[in-house]
């Protein structure tokens, strides 16, 4: 019997750690038909749902994050700490993987510490054009680390970076739909030019109050938005704005292939993930990045975009002065929408997934 290949994977606490980990996983199982893949992902987190509906295994280690608004909020993170790292050492002994791939969120960070300890061959995925300081840390002693941007050695070992880039979903990498066809599917209007508005699943308040207050001028230039405002969003705009003729509020947008179809310009928040996605599009392009996130990484992400001349950057403090103008200005200029898509087209890298997977069959046993 041939020997059994396993890979042990963790990536977690939002569809930006989520995905990139079950695309990895996925992609192993189609190189390695046999092999055996369990996840480790952070009890009460959102994987610990995913990841089983996708039909792999997962196990719940006790971690939390750190919490920078309240220090009291952290006195029990110690004590979750160490039994996470126990909780890894028996399952790491137990399955024996190959190789362990973390893609970030609170349990990859015990899961890699504890397999470097043990010897275990180590990948790191990094999506963010920042690295978070638990990647950077696990970093010196992992044998690969992936990156989706330019420059990341200033963060890793020169010599263990490689330019894969983010794997994205293939509904999107693979999307045939047309604008007609998905435009027709929202209801919207045909000859209007659309503005996707996306907020991540549950929303971004300060964007949805910009939009809120633009729909007058919406209206009056004749532009429709579809506009994605979040779970937590969804029901107070729905009873204010009612019926509203051009505007197409949904809570959550789960055919994004389509959404992306359908829109002239996007106007959205600067998570790793999304913007990989929208290199795949190559639409015109306004982010907005959340400042609530660890070390701003969503900004830095945007500003390596706005470097190459592929999107344009709104801070949140600027949006009530800047986002009508630059919005009108975009939609009267053909040739800067134009050389904006192709911009961000040039950053695209379709086969993320294959290279990360590529990059981890020398590590096996």
């Amino acid at each position: 019997m041939p020997n059994v290949k396993k890979f042990m994977v963790s990536g977690g606490g939002t569809g930006g750690h989520i995905f990139p980990a079950l695309a990895i996983a996925n992609e192993l199982k189609a190189t390695y038909p046999n092999c055996e893949i369990e996840f480790v992902g952070a009890q009460g987190r959102m994987e610990m749902e995913r990841i089983p509906r996708e039909g792999y295994t997962i196990h719940g280690l006790p971690i939390v994050g750190l919490n920078r608004q309240s220090m009291a909020a952290n006195l029990k993170f110690p004590v979750k700490l160490i039994r996470s790292i126990a909780h890894c050492r028996k399952i790491l002994k137990s399955f024996q993987p190959d190789v362990v791939i973390g893609t970030g969120g609170f349990a990859s960070g015990p899961l890699l510490y504890v397999a470097q300890l043990m010897g275990i061959p180590t990948v790191i995925q990094e999506q963010n054009s920042y690295a978070g300081i638990t990647n950077k840390r696990l970093g010196a002693k992992a044998k690969a680390i992936c990156v989706a941007y330019e420059g990341m050695h200033q963060f890793f070992p020169k010599e263990k970076v490689h330019l894969t880039g983010n794997p994205v979903r293939p509904a999107i990498l693979n999307s045939n739909t047309s604008a007609e066809e998905s435009k027709r599917e929202f209801g919207l209007d045909l000859n209007k030019p659309t503005l996707l508005v996306l907020g991540g699943s549950l929303g971004a308040r300060r964007i949805n109050e910009a939009i809120e207050s633009l729909i007058d001028w919406a209206k009056e230039k004749d532009v429709q938005i579809l506009w994605q405002c979040g779970k937590l969003y969804y029901e107070a705009l729905e009873t204010k704005l009612g019926n509203h003729p051009g505007v197409f509020l949904h809570a959550f947008i789960s055919d994004m292939n389509k959404a992306y179809a359908c829109a002239d310009i996007i106007l959205s928040r600067a998570g790793a993930g999304t913007i990989s996605e929208l290199a795949i599009i190559g639409k015109p392009t306004i982010l907005i990045p959340s400042p609530n996130v660890a070390e701003d990484h969503q900004t830095k992400n945007a500003l390596a975009l706005v470097e190459k001349k592929a999107a344009l950057l709104i801070r949140e403090s600027e949006i009530d002065s800047r986002l009508e103008a630059d919005l009108e200005r975009l939609l009267q200029d053909e040739p800067r929408r134009k050389s904006l898509s192709e911009a961000l087209l040039k950053l695209a890298i379709p086969d993320a997934t294959q290279r990360i997977v590529k990059l981890i069959e020398p590590l096996i046993k």
